[in-house]
């Protein structure tokens, strides 16, 4: 913090609560942008993933259908 021992002294307590209220603000500001930073990242992703074509994931047949795979 800014505050060294012999200013804390000279300050008082309404003072140190508005330093704290004024840092607990900043903080809650900057992980506020932060999120917000996340959250544009995400929808950027979410764009680029909803702009590609769906392919159908090959999956392993069952036996009877390999079966018939095989004797066609």
């Amino acid at each position: 913090m800014d505050i060294n021992d012999s200013e804390a002294e000279s300050a008082g307590p309404i003072e140190l609560v508005t330093d704290l209220s004024d840092i607990a603000a900043q903080c809650a500001a900057s992980n506020l942008l932060d999120f917000a930073a996340q959250l544009a990242g995400l929808a950027e992703d979410l764009k680029a993933l909803a702009a590609a074509p769906i392919e159908p994931i090959p999956t392993a047949a069952d036996p009877d259908e390999q079966l018939e795979a095989s004797s066609e």
